[in-house]
């Protein structure tokens, strides 16, 4: 457990990156905009030798008197949510089901153990960050918090320790766990990167183990769709059909990731564990029937423990794990209908 010290007051100051505070965002009306900052906290976790200062870049979205909802990603996410790069574009543009010109949207970049100067940080710890956040810019409660994979760990961990923080929980592709074959897969990712690193080429290790990866991400029924034909013979042996997506997607990871925060954020997912009869927050649950990470047996387990009412939506979807990235107009429906209900 985190604990976030509110005393002295926690400065907040423009981040370096900014584009301005208050600026306007790509498609936002009627008075809607971005406000974009960093917070020093003070926090002590299990790991830490002592309390330390962590500082914390956050992103709001959307009209300052609208419903705050917190929105949080997978460990490759950040505060960029919405506008013409943001990672969860499909569900904040303009008459979405977290348009940003309705609903008012916080995020923040995840810390890593270098940040808490810790040999790990766990959900909890982003949690406790949140929580932080959430004190520092005066926001008392959440109309609701919607994570995704990672995201989804940390909103479970965040609605067990701070249930009067948030009024529902939306938790998409996350469970109260790591399954152990998943951690078996990124446990195999972080060896890989590691041992790139002992030969001077870490960066060669990240894009591999990013590959791998792929294969965790997307389902058995999307890659035998897209990659049936035959393999071919190069120069360089014999290549398979989806070879050259997996090592773009290598490539492109490899150029705003590095393989410290790689492993740290990874490891943070294995060490993932929350008792779900302390989450007492009404919670939507969302998976889907061909994601290979969280199984929907997991999901199943998660709801029948969990301490307060749960719903569990089962999507069918061709891309697995990745799905929360991809079927926006599935995941919208069930978006739509339990924000409703927390109002």
């Amino acid at each position: 457990m985190v604990l976030v010290h509110s005393q002295p007051p926690l400065p907040i100051a423009p981040s370096g990156d900014s584009e301005g505070v208050d600026a306007s965002v790509d498609g936002t009306r009627n008075g809607a905009g971005r406000r974009d900052g960093c917070l020093t906290l003070r926090l002590r976790g299990v790991h830490a030798a002592a309390e330390c200062v962590a500082r914390v870049a956050w992103r709001l979205y959307g009209p300052a008197d609208a419903p705050c909802v917190a929105v949080l990603g997978g460990i490759s996410a950040d505060r960029q949510v919405a506008g013409e790069c943001g990672w969860w574009n499909g569900q904040t543009r303009d008459g979405a089901a977290l348009d940003v010109e309705r609903w008012r949207i916080l995020s923040f970049d995840w810390i890593d153990a270098d940040d808490l100067e810790a040999p790990a940080v766990e959900t909890t710890d982003q949690a406790s960050v949140l929580a932080g956040v959430l004190d520092a810019l005066g926001i008392t409660r959440l109309h609701a918090l919607v994570g995704s994979s990672y995201g989804a760990m940390v909103g479970l961990a965040f609605a067990a320790a701070h249930p009067r923080k948030v009024d529902r929980l939306i938790a998409i592709a996350g469970a109260h766990r790591a399954h152990p074959q998943a951690s078996a897969l990124r446990a195999i990712q972080r060896s890989i990167v590691r041992l790139a690193g002992t030969h001077g080429d870490s960066g060669t290790g990240l894009a591999l183990a990013r590959q791998l990866a792929m294969i965790g991400y997307r389902s058995p029924r999307e890659i035998g769709k897209r990659f049936a034909s035959a393999p071919v013979i190069g120069v360089d042996g014999v290549r398979v059909a989806s070879q050259d997506w997996m090592e773009e997607a290598g490539r492109r990871f490899t150029r705003h990731f590095s393989p410290r925060r790689f492993i740290s954020l990874s490891e943070s997912i294995d060490l993932h564990r929350v008792d779900p009869t302390l989450v007492r927050v009404p919670t939507t649950l969302i998976g889907f029937n061909t994601d290979q990470l969280v199984p929907v047996a997991d999901l199943c387990a998660l709801q029948a423990g969990m301490g307060a009412r749960c719903e569990l939506h089962v999507l069918d979807s061709d891309y697995g794990h990745d799905a929360f990235l991809k079927e926006h107009s599935a995941i919208a429906h069930v978006l739509e209908v339990a924000l409703r209900e927390s109002a």
